[in-house]
């Protein structure tokens, strides 16, 4: 099995188009189309991983966090960064990051803390903008259902719960062919008129590819008029963060203990505890400060993140309470969840569960 088997596997649970701009995820180090021996599942790639994979002989690192985030411009070990990146390659290891990228799938970092916190019915509380296109073309009305088939079977015409959404409107087309065409309708040199139908179906941004493939291989036509635009909707299944809701409403301070326990924190920092007990809870694993007004928007009791500031705590206004458990803690399950999903994809291969600490937070 190749790299890029294993992380066309990956990208089926989380696309890497709907990583935030500001990221850097993918395959940062090595070749695609090496051979792979065995893969380590980290949440940091530092030199105690790099170490481990070498023990453990695996040449694939698949980590949550990039190690290369901004632009390398030397490779000398004075940082800890070029450190690993150049033991990476001096022992022909590849690194590939997921990042982002995972935090925005509905089955990824927050689905994993709703999980392990028995919140129920989670639904994405920060949904994802630019995820939802639609594509218009034109084809001979003959051609119509044949074309509309392919395009559902590369996965265009879902919408929620619904599948095979699309609109049709029939007129003419016309067009003249030049000496050089290859026309499947009329003659060279003459304006031909054909009876058309306009076809316009909606498909995911991660579905592009996999949709204009289809069409130009299904299109009778040596020339494909089409067109795509982004929507305004948004697909409900990525973003940002969950809101969900608990069996049964607890009191805040039993929760906050139980969130202790099940997440394995040394200490929260929190809001003011509330009277009101606990039902609703959001999550957004990793840096969330940015998200606290949707959290209290969705009507959330409780709001658990990571690296929130002295002055945004504030911004819980005695309307939900604010739970800083920590970045490593809100993510440090997602490689169990990787190496979960990889053993199901890819079973017996040998894929690892790093057990190299990252955590660079201590506490006293």
């Amino acid at each position: 099995m190749t790299v890029k088997e294993v992380t066309d596997i990956l990208e089926e649970l989380a696309p890497l188009c709907y990583a935030e701009d500001f990221d850097n995820v993918g395959l940062l180090v090595g070749e695609k189309n090496m051979q792979v021996s065995g893969i380590l599942v980290t949440l940091d790639t530092l030199e105690n991983v790099i170490d481990e994979a070498i023990t453990k002989k695996c040449n694939l690192i698949v980590s949550f966090h990039p190690i290369i985030f901004s632009g390398l411009k030397k490779l000398t070990g004075a940082t800890y960064v070029e450190r690993v990146v150049i033991k990476a390659i001096q022992n022909n290891i590849a690194i590939y990051s997921m990042h982002t990228a995972l935090d925005n799938s509905n089955m990824g970092v927050n689905a994993k803390i709703c999980e392990i916190l028995g919140i129920g019915n989670p639904r994405i509380l920060i949904p994802q903008k630019g995820t939802v296109k639609k594509l218009t073309t034109y084809v001979p009305e003959a051609d119509t259902m044949r074309l509309l088939n392919a395009l559902f079977a590369a996965g265009a015409g879902k919408m929620g719960n619904y599948s095979n959404c699309s609109f049709t409107t029939n007129g003419s087309g016309s067009f003249k062919a030049g000496e050089n065409a290859n026309p499947a309708k009329g003659e060279i040199g003459t304006t031909h008129h054909e009876k058309e139908t306009q076809i316009n179906v909606v498909f995911s941004k991660s579905e592009e590819k996999s949709v204009l493939r289809a069409l130009f291989e299904n299109h009778p036509y040596e020339e494909v008029a089409y067109e795509i635009f982004t929507l305004e909707n948004s697909d409900q299944t990525i973003g940002m963060g969950m809101v969900g809701e608990l069996p049964k409403s607890i009191d805040a301070k039993e929760f906050l203990l139980f969130v202790k326990e099940k997440m394995k924190v040394s200490n929260i920092r929190h809001s003011e505890l509330l009277r009101k007990k606990i039902k609703k809870v959001a999550v957004l694993g990793g840096s969330g400060a940015f998200a606290i007004a949707k959290a209290k928007s969705a009507g959330a009791d409780l709001f658990i993140t990571a690296d929130v500031k002295y002055h945004q705590f504030f911004e819980a206004e005695k309307k939900m309470i604010i739970a800083d458990i920590g970045h490593f803690e809100t993510e440090q399950f997602t490689k169990n969840l990787l190496v979960d999903y990889l053993t199901e994809k890819i079973p017996n291969f040998a894929i690892r569960l790093s057990e190299s600490k990252t955590n660079p937070i201590k506490y006293l």
